[in-house]
């Protein structure tokens, strides 16, 4: 499918959709190794989206909230009913009072189904489905008129990645890199997220984890609050290193080497006679290594 016509109506106009990492089992007091808490978080984030929103009255924010088993809208500044609260006593108190409210009500159901469904392994957020869902919400935008703001994402995650999602969170970014969506990375867990650095670095995004969560909100409005025309005059910081490794089909471990099939590029961490992805009974498996981009076989 072709994308999406793009034409900006001006430079300095975006809409920013910022996706919030809500995993409870993260932000629990046994899980939590950052010391700061959820309030404390959400306080951080209020601003930013303040600071988003005073920067230009054409600017946009959608928030998604990414719990552990689903992932839902709880803010839309461009909807009629975020226009009209906020009208009369400002526009963040009735905006942010609404965007809790909702937050609320999916905890809520997020955590029945945790309920329901107990973790077993990696207590990872649902990031292949906001990451989704935020480029659904990027396409309408591309397709509603012949003008539209800047679209990018921003990802303000704490949880581990989940190997499980692998191949999803992949589509995800080569669909956001086809649609010239960068893909922002802040990082207010413990350790480095592989996923979201690879993101960053295919969608020329940019890659955060803040030394000190109490400046989060200097840390959002000094690098993530700027448009994209502005970034060419700024010294953004740049990711140290990219961990590149994927993980692999079989058993959804991280493998700095294995196997690949040459048909459909699966990985596996030990060798086999065939591809259980394409099911392919020649010998299409080759050496797969992380510091070597593989190369499909012709035929």
């Amino acid at each position: 499918m072709a994308s999406a016509p793009s034409k900006q109506y001006s430079d300095d106009v975006s809409v920013v959709m910022v996706l919030l990492d809500t995993n409870p089992f993260f932000w629990s007091g046994a899980n939590n190794t950052t010391k700061v808490s959820f309030s404390s978080f959400l306080n951080h984030v209020i601003s930013f989206l303040n600071s988003v929103l005073l920067l230009n009255q054409l600017n946009q924010v959608v928030v998604i909230a990414t719990g552990y088993n689903s992932c839902d809208y709880i803010l839309d500044s461009s909807t009629s009913e975020s226009i009209n609260l906020s009208l009369g006593n400002g526009k963040m108190p009735a905006l942010c009072s609404k965007m809790l409210q909702k937050l609320e009500e999916f905890l809520i159901r997020d955590e029945q189904l945790s309920r329901e469904n107990l973790p077993t392994g990696i207590t990872s957020s649902l990031l292949s489905g906001s990451l989704s869902l935020a480029l659904c919400y990027i396409q309408k935008v591309l397709r509603s008129g012949r003008l539209h703001p800047n679209p990018r994402i921003l990802c303000l995650q704490g949880s581990p990645d989940g190997p499980e999602q692998y191949v999803a969170v992949m589509n995800a970014i080569f669909s956001a890199q086809r649609s010239m969506v960068p893909i922002d990375s802040c990082i207010v867990g413990a350790q480095h997220s592989a996923f979201l650095q690879q993101a960053s670095y295919i969608t020329g995004g940019v890659y955060l984890k803040p030394p000190q969560l109490d400046g989060l909100f200097q840390y959002l409005s000094t690098v993530f609050a700027t448009d994209l025309h502005s970034r060419s005059f700024l010294q953004l910081p740049k990711p140290v290193g990219v961990d590149f490794r994927a993980s692999c089909f079989c058993h959804k471990n991280t493998i700095d080497m294995g196997y690949i099939c040459s048909v459909c590029l699966s990985i596996f961490c030990q060798q086999r006679k065939k591809c259980s992805t394409s099911d392919t009974k020649r010998n299409s498996i080759e050496i797969y290594n992380h510091h070597l981009l593989p190369v499909a076989a012709s035929g």
